[in-house]
């Protein structure tokens, strides 16, 4: 699993993972801690380095580096380093336990995980939740959420998106005419069409299929879920289509929406930087200035503070 990463930004070349080991041990030993090291080191390896160091620290300390750090740093800090401890799939499961345990759901979390990954992610994620928690992520989802959105969920939870990026005009027509009439065209909405469509055509096909929606019926796709539908169906439809259209604009917007206003929703901040790290992070800054004008490393220094901070903004070189 591991090993299919494009270029993985973090790879540190001089690479030492018992050396590492040994810095962090050193650094949770005795009086105080010494943040700086964790932060130096967990934000400059890679997600497999992080793997390798953990397992060199349980051989040479017969401890569980999660567990000593989890003692040692609280808080927010004590959330990002853990969660850089993880595989990406794996904290991916994890948050999605946390979305459905106890009373009451975290649909928001559920839709933007579950509606933003790719098969191969969500195959991961699947198995990790499998693993650490054995039970099933569907049946969960299925307990867990009702109605429309469980449907949409049940849906790309399949991993059938098609894979290829070729484009076939007369599927996106059908499709377009398929969702004008299952949405907009009639009374209610018949999401039926909508699953089927958003959860399995390509993301440069639904492109497509955006665009002779516009044609035919002069509105934005976007526009027609927006009237059409409510809730959390509604924030899951414009999910994908978001993705679909440009994803590092759908998740520059997530983590804009984690900071505006008074309060920081600090887990999607760990969450977004931590999950996209070897997968798009650095496009998603660049689209972030793009659209707000302003650097993502002065929009989380001016919102978050002390070793959180730090250990977010060294996570963004």
């Amino acid at each position: 699993m591991g090993h299919s990463h494009p270029k993985i930004q973090h790879h540190h070349h001089d690479f030492n993972p018992e050396r590492d080991a040994k810095k962090l041990h050193k650094a949770c030993k005795g009086m105080g801690t010494d943040e700086k090291v964790i932060i130096e080191i967990l934000s400059s390896r890679s997600s497999d380095q992080r793997q390798q160091i953990k397992q060199k620290y349980k051989a040479l300390y017969h401890k569980d580096l999660g567990e000593v750090l989890k003692g040692d740093l609280s808080g927010n800090f004590e959330q990002a380093a853990l969660a850089l401890l993880d595989w990406p799939w794996e904290y991916d499961a994890k948050q999605l336990r946390k979305a459905m345990k106890g009373v009451g759901t975290d649909e928001a979390v559920l839709i933007e995980i579950l509606c933003t990954r790719t098969n191969q992610q969500i195959v991961a994620i699947k198995d990790a939740y499998q693993k650490i928690f054995d039970r099933d992520l569907e049946s969960d989802v299925k307990n867990d959420t009702s109605g429309s959105l469980r449907k949409i969920l049940l849906s790309v939870l399949k991993a059938s998106r098609d894979q290829g990026v070729e484009i076939n005009e007369t599927l996106a027509q059908n499709d377009a005419k398929d969702l004008y009439e299952a949405g907009e065209g009639r009374w209610g909405t018949d999401e039926l069409a909508f699953n089927d469509v958003l959860a399995k055509r390509n993301y440069m096909q639904l492109r497509a299929t955006f665009e002779a929606y516009k044609q035919l019926t002069g509105n934005d796709i976007e526009d027609a879920i927006k009237s059409e539908t409510s809730g959390d169906l509604k924030k899951a439809y414009l999910t994908i289509v978001s993705c679909a259209q440009d994803s590092q604009a759908y998740f520059a917007t997530c983590l804009y929406n984690s900071m505006k206003g008074v309060g920081t929703d600090e887990e999607t901040l760990i969450r977004i930087l931590v999950t996209r790290a070897e997968i798009d992070l650095q496009s998603i800054k660049e689209k972030y200035h793009q659209m707000y004008n302003k650097s993502l490393a002065e929009a989380i220094q001016s919102d978050t503070s002390g070793d959180f901070k730090k250990l977010l903004v060294a996570l963004l070189h």
